[in-house]
């Protein structure tokens, strides 16, 4: 952490998270501590406002999120992630950097998406660096299946973003071929301009690690409906891919 004229700059391996820590006076509460008991999440009434929502699934430590919350100031945001502790960290940065349209809560993406938002209610859906998993035994984990991208697909709203990203070969191979069945899919070529030493920590790290990254986004097919997009899923493959376990010194590197 780096403290220069009053202003306090933390860094993760040589980069600086977005913003600074402010002044006590001036943080806020970012914790989304519980979901609804019955129902769906009322975004004005979470955020206070009428604003293009954002949400971050497995959003690790909120690199991502601080950054966008910082950059967008019109967009609200919501980061869940199934670890206790690297929510924690993303909440503390964003209450000392005084967010009010950035929530982070712990929990699993599915179960969001699957319970708690509203369908065609979200403008972006962003998944970084989704677990592989490298034992067959555990390949039923994976997040990204064809009936996961159907349920992101619904709860966006007409031509909403979908954004991917993985450092895993495997991963990308199937994300390429199962994504364009519910989306205008296509690969971001080179770093993202906003973050261009890496929107997440993993990426940071992968980078590094001289791996590739693998970037894709795409908006949501137009005239899809959900009884559609849900039958196209069960003609699918599920992402019984390889992950290659040579891939695995950066997911040990990537904890904290």
């Amino acid at each position: 952490m780096k403290q220069t004229s009053h202003r306090v700059v933390e860094k993760e391996f040589g980069v600086p998270i977005p913003g600074e820590i402010l002044d006590s006076s001036k943080w806020t509460q970012t914790a989304l501590k519980k979901m609804p008991p019955e129902g769906k999440l009322d975004w004005q009434t979470l955020f206070g406002r009428v604003a293009p929502v954002v949400l971050d699934l497995g959003c690790g430590n909120g690199r991502y999120l601080l950054g966008s919350a910082l950059s967008r100031p019109t967009h609200d945001h919501l980061g869940i992630d199934t670890l206790p502790v690297v929510i924690r960290y993303a909440r503390r940065r964003g209450n000392q950097r005084g967010l009010a349209n950035l929530k982070f809560a712990v929990g699993g993406a599915t179960h969001l998406l699957e319970e708690f938002v509203v369908p065609g209610s979200v403008a972006e859906i962003h998944c970084y660096h989704p677990q592989p998993y490298y034992d067959p035994e555990l390949v039923h984990k994976r997040l990204i299946t064809p009936e996961f991208l159907a349920i992101v697909h619904r709860s966006l709203a007409a031509g909403g973003l979908f954004v991917f990203q993985t450092d895993n070969p495997g991963y990308w191979r199937y994300i390429k071929a199962v994504a364009p069945v519910f989306f205008e899919f296509s690969e971001q070529h080179g770093p993202w301009p906003d973050a261009p030493r890496g929107r997440t920590r993993r990426e940071i790290i992968a980078l590094r690690k001289g791996l590739p990254v693998y970037r894709g986004l795409g908006r949501a097919r137009i005239g899809l409906g959900e009884t559609e997009a849900l039958a196209l899923a069960g003609k699918l493959p599920p992402p019984v891919f390889d992950a290659d376990r040579r891939f695995r010194e950066a997911d040990l590197l990537d904890h904290g």
